[in-house]
């Protein structure tokens, strides 16, 4: 798949794959890569009957001819890449990271909804590909887990109840969302306790008073909301907010990219965007 005349692509250029690439997320990503420098779209894959199969890809994400065409065959393109973006749904996700895993190249997964299992085999292909796996890929929203992190940990579950209010689209199918749940993961790690032990993620009915130390979930899904995420925690007398809202799909697919080129030509491993981001410390 060669790039058209319009195209001009740099040696240096990572050659790059977009996986749902008919999707709202997947035209968004192709958008971004024609739009970053270093990064060049390589390939387009839709799932086998997708309506999009057999159309330039640029044209399907608005951006004109880019000589890239989509398909349903992901090991040619593969092959010939350096990195693979994708925000698909699990099962799909976790086919791509053993294929990714075959090609020893970088897969950057922003899908959320993975059970247990997935994620093992997504630890398992992380032995062979470069992995960096997030709830979401924001600059934001990834800074905001480290604030929650250490505002966690310095108001103890003694004084300040934590709560987690998230809202999507209606489109959405899963609750919590992956970003909730890394900010409950970040909450979690700065009390020092096990976030699937102590979260709340349903109340219904007569539920009694709430849980010391717990951590609490409340999920909203209605009309064209991109994002909203809220961490409250809860005092006597006072409450403190961290927020973030995201506006545009774009925020997600620039941390995409730049997680790419984060991950060009490092060792085979399980990283994240604190990683990439330089927020881990």
């Amino acid at each position: 798949m060669e790039a058209s005349g319009d195209e001009v692509s740099s040696p240096g250029d990572m050659n790059l794959v977009v996986v749902g690439a008919g999707g709202r997320m997947g035209q968004t990503l192709i958008r971004t890569i024609h739009a970053i420098d270093g990064a060049r779209l390589a390939g387009a894959i839709e799932r086998p009957g997708s309506p999009h199969i057999g159309h330039d890809a640029g044209e399907v994400a608005g951006v004109g001819l880019l000589g890239v065409t989509i398909s349903d065959d992901p090991l040619p393109a593969f092959a010939a890449a350096e990195g693979v973006l994708d925000f698909t749904s699990p099962a799909a996700t976790v086919e791509f990271a053993m294929l990714s895993a075959q090609a020893r190249i970088v897969h950057v997964i922003g899908t959320t909804g993975c059970s247990a299992a997935d994620e093992e085999k997504i630890h398992a292909a992380a032995r062979h590909a470069i992995i960096v796996k997030s709830g979401n890929m924001s600059l934001g929203v990834n800074l905001l887990a480290v604030l929650v992190e250490k505002a966690a940990k310095a108001l103890g579950p003694d004084d300040f109840d934590i709560e987690i209010l998230e809202m999507h689209h209606k489109h959405k199918v899963d609750a919590p969302s992956g970003t909730a749940l890394l900010l409950g993961e970040a909450a979690a790690e700065g009390r020092g306790i096990d976030l699937a032990a102590q979260s709340v993620r349903v109340r219904d009915g007569h539920t009694g008073g709430r849980e010391n130390g717990t951590i609490g979930f409340a999920s909203l899904r209605g009309g064209s909301v991109v994002g909203d995420h809220s961490v409250i925690l809860a005092g006597t007398g006072e409450r403190i907010t961290l927020s973030h809202h995201a506006d545009d799909r774009t925020i997600f697919a620039r941390g995409a990219v730049k997680a790419a080129l984060w991950a060009r030509g490092r060792k085979p491993g399980l990283y994240s965007m604190l990683d990439v981001l330089n927020l881990n410390d």
